[in-house]
């Protein structure tokens, strides 16, 4: 295998510091030749999603409260530097690149003098903003790796969103939070989720059971079978009659009865995301059929990725799982000469 792979990862326990330690701390960050590089310069997610600095969230942004007795929750700029705090101290030495962060659904205010202007008076200094909900991805791109002609380099993220949260709450109340591990694949930009990197409810009280999860979650990642299982893929194909049979079958699912559901595997992909998976069967540069209108699963797995972009920032990862799950649960039924109802 030619890649680059971290040979061992740091055991030690996650450290809790305070927020003092974290801001001196993400000063001497690993950048490129001096450059804060950005990982992806293409949108990792797109659907009702704007980029946005770290620093202007940091000097910009409002944090929201607990109602009962006005204290901060974690807010997103805490979650990204607890991110990169973790992330340095497992992968130290890799090149780690500056956080591509994407919100969504603003939530605007004016400050108490300002609460009789009409809103075209309003002075930039008037104005409040934060954002309900926030996704971001850190690369690390000198972890890397080759499946079927695809560059892919590690990456982690997460995704917050404080509807989840009961802001109603007093400080100590569960925040909610979602954190992954995978690759990024150059070609598209498209994220390599699986279940082992992911933890898609993640419920803590403070940062310091945030930092730990966080550690927990990239320290156990077994980045070299995530490769294998995915290089597996490109190994297996199916026909144009499979695959026709395969979306019908998804656009079929989200009707079927409870108890058929249950007993098969679960998708998560809307119409609006299969009509993209099925535009870009034919036209996609770098995924589309062959001339015969077979297509390996490596290429159908990242169909539905490439899709899935233009999911919410609420279930994007989420959804981003569901696809490696269905594209391997195809590969385990073409393998064993199975039954998968998808398939069949």
């Amino acid at each position: 295998m030619e890649s680059i792979i971290l040979q061992q990862q740091d055991n030690r326990s996650a450290e809790l510091i305070n927020d003092n330690d974290i801001s001196d701390y993400l000063k001497d960050i690993a950048v490129v030749k001096d450059k804060q590089v950005i990982s992806t310069s293409k949108p990792f997610i797109e659907a009702n999603t704007s980029e946005v600095s770290f620093e202007e969230m940091m000097e910009k942004h409002i944090i929201p409260v607990f109602i009962k007795d006005n204290e901060p929750v974690i807010s997103h700029t805490q979650f990204i530097e607890a991110m990169v705090y973790e992330v340095n101290k497992i992968y130290n030495g890799e090149m780690i690149l500056k956080p591509n962060i994407r919100v969504s659904h603003p939530i605007k205010g004016r400050i108490p003098e300002a609460r009789n202007k009409p809103a075209h008076e309003l002075l930039k200094q008037e104005k409040t903003l934060y954002y309900e909900r926030m996704a971001f991805v850190i690369e690390i791109p000198s972890v890397y790796d080759d499946i079927d002609g695809n560059s892919l380099s590690l990456c982690v993220g997460g995704v917050k969103s404080y509807s989840l949260d009961n802001l109603y709450a007093r400080q100590g109340a569960d925040q909610h939070f979602k954190i992954f591990i995978g690759f990024k694949n150059s070609v598209c930009t498209n994220l390599c989720v699986w279940t082992d990197g992911f933890v898609g409810d993640l419920k803590v009280s403070n940062i310091g059971q945030l930092r730990a999860c966080i550690y927990s979650l990239i320290s156990k990642y077994n980045l070299v079978y995530h490769l294998n299982e995915m290089r597996l893929l490109k190994d297996y194909s199916i026909t144009e009659k499979q695959f026709a049979t395969i979306v019908g079958k998804c656009r079929m699912y989200q009707y079927l009865p409870h108890k058929t559901k249950t007993a098969i595997p679960a998708l998560y992909l809307g119409d609006s995301q299969l009509n993209c998976v099925c535009k870009d069967y034919y036209k996609d540069n770098s995924f589309c059929k062959n001339d015969d209108g077979s297509i390996n699963l490596w290429k159908l797995y990242n169909l539905f990725t490439n899709a899935n972009k233009s999911s919410y920032i609420d279930n994007f990862i989420d959804r981003n799982v569901n696809a490696y799950n269905f594209a391997e649960a195809i590969r385990f039924a073409l393998q064993n000469k199975s039954s998968n109802w998808f398939l069949n």
